[in-house]
């Protein structure tokens, strides 16, 4: 009896050898485990589990820091980039995706084969060939094929009829003691339904395979933490008028705050959903409940305060069995999770997500306007460039710096950017000179800044040409002036010659009074030209002075 019994056992130890030689998807994929994974796990839809066997005749298995990962790929290795939306409400589905990134010079055509990029040079220089893998046109890989080899490692044959149009990888995702395998190009996604998943950090392990003859070969491994949860991710973007330091959570008196709330709900799990906003701004203002995303609020005191906002999502869904322990349909002020029973079969979900920050108020430049522009005489050797004098005005406390900036009517092409320090008197006012190069319209900006605020205001100058012509038109009216008197001159001589021309006087026996009396007769008649009067206008009368 004893000698059976020994024979027995040899049976059955030799009966498992091979169940024992055999690897599993936990083997090949589930080397490592996040803290706090547990073996047990609600089944993913559409997925397997990793105690499945793994053909390692297809798919040989190689560790990391094997050697022949070097030789997977020509040219180099190829990396493999994961990434998720992470973090997940639960409920909600969650997407992976990983991205293929192959030696330099290298990509993926529209046919699925690896080819060279044209004039792309790497280390070994231009490749003289043009397909790295030129896999649509592989005889091995054609219709007649064993049907064996078209499976995946765990046995289960390819979409059919793929004839490799669907990609010549294949991805097999791991998490949560399953696996999802599927065929891709350089870039593959899966998506999963968080329902089923446990809360907090989960990994999501990738190994891609590509052809190789009558096999596969691996050429990459990755992995990544995602984030499942059961508040829902909120993020608040803060941001104000004439604020230099909003990153730094530092804001100015006196002017609102602009509160814009964002819900990281990339599978749109919550587009149903009522949502209410309750804020808590911390300056003894009371609670703000809205059912807009977006609120201001203005502090009206210097400090620091403690900013509190509370989000709250209804979710309808199934009702759950009553007999569930994990879910009460009491509502609970302080959990994360609410129930209310709306209908015999649906249930109203309440989700809450949670913000806090710490802000300080401190006081700053609240406005600045231009009221007035004086145009500054210059130099007849500056005649080129035009001055102006700009008196701003501004509201908060004086600024330490003025900068103006002089662009085109647009105010998009910068011509000059000036700074100086604000001399700042009692009053509120400053008053800054600047020039401008030729005539034009400006746009002119000023900014007053100091330590934790800016303000600013901008307008449309006009600068007026300097009149190079005037002189030129005065000297040529000048002339035409005196070339209007020359004429008027000369009618009037031409006018008197032909009066005089017509009247001889009797010559005297003394020549020199003769012609002293024709002088003093033309001069005469010149007058009573221009001067006419009742004068005796006979010459011959005129002409005879002391006649016997």
């Amino acid at each position: 009896m004893e000698c059976l019994y020994h024979i027995l056992g040899l049976l059955l130890l030799v009966s498992r050898l091979p169940v024992c030689a055999t690897k599993r998807f936990h083997d090949v994929l589930g080397s490592e485990r996040h803290p706090g994974s547990t073996r047990e796990h609600n089944q993913l839809r559409g997925w397997s589990s990793d105690e499945n066997d793994w053909n390692e005749k297809l798919y040989p298995v190689w560790k990391p820091g094997d050697a022949r990962w070097e030789n997977s790929w020509k040219g180099g290795r190829v990396q493999a980039v994961l990434t998720s939306d992470s973090p997940a409400l639960l409920g909600s589905n969650i997407t992976f995706v990983v991205n293929l990134v192959f030696p330099r010079c290298q990509k993926e055509d529209a046919n699925g084969d690896i080819v060279y990029e044209k004039n792309c040079r790497n280390e070994s220089g231009l490749s003289p060939d043009s397909y790295v893998y030129k896999w649509s046109q592989d005889s091995i890989w054609g219709n007649d094929m064993d049907q064996s080899q078209q499976v995946f490692p765990d046995g289960k044959p390819f979409p059919h009829p793929h004839r490799w149009k669907k990609g010549n990888f294949i991805y097999i995702f791991h998490t949560h003691g399953q696996y999802f395998q599927k065929l891709g190009r350089c870039s593959a996604r899966v998506s999963i339904n968080t329902s089923s998943l446990t809360l907090g950090p989960q990994v999501m392990e990738v190994t891609v395979y590509r052809r190789h003859g009558w096999a596969y070969l691996p050429i990459a491994q990755v992995k990544d933490v995602y984030v499942v949860t059961d508040q829902i991710p909120v993020f608040v973007t803060m941001s104000q008028k004439n604020n230099r330091n909003s990153s730094e959570e530092t804001f100015l008196r006196d002017l609102p705050i602009v509160f814009d709330v964002l819900i990281h709900d990339p599978s749109h799990f919550l587009n149903e959903s009522d949502i209410y906003y309750k804020w808590n701004f911390g300056d003894n203002t009371g609670l703000f409940i809205s059912n807009n995303h977006t609120s201001n609020h203005t502090y009206v005191l210097n400090g620091t305060f403690n900013l509190n906002l509370t989000v709250q999502a209804a979710v309808l869904k199934p009702c759950p069995s009553p007999a569930s322990p994990s879910l009460s349909l009491e509502p609970a002020a302080d959990n994360s999770l609410e129930l209310n029973q709306i209908s015999d079969e649906n249930c109203q979900i309440y989700r809450y997500g949670y913000f806090k920050a710490t802000i300080t108020i401190v006081e700053g430049i609240l406005e600045v306007n231009i009221i007035q522009i004086t145009d500054v005489p210059v130099p007849e050797s500056q005649s080129e460039s035009s001055l102006m004098d700009f008196t701003v005005t501004f509201k908060g406390t004086n600024p330490t710096e003025v900068c103006t900036i002089i662009a085109d009517p647009t105010c998009q092409i910068t011509h000059n950017v000036v700074c100086s320090p604000a001399n700042v008197d009692e009053m509120p006012l400053l008053t800054t000179r600047r020039a401008f190069n030729g005539p034009g319209t400006y746009c002119v900006n000023f900014t007053l800044k100091d330590d934790t605020s800016l303000a600013l205001t901008s307008t449309l100058i006009s600068i007026p040409g300097k009149d190079t012509a005037f002189p030129l038109r005065m000297a040529h009216g000048a002339l035409i002036s005196l070339g209007c008197l020359a004429i008027i001159i000369t009618a009037i001589v031409a006018l008197m010659y032909t009066k005089h021309k017509k009247y001889k006087p009797i010559e005297n026996s003394s020549g020199k009074a003769i012609r002293n009396k024709g002088l003093h007769a033309c001069l005469h008649r010149a007058k009573s030209a221009i001067f006419p009067g009742d004068q005796e206008k006979n010459p011959l009368l005129q002409g005879i002075l002391g006649s016997p």
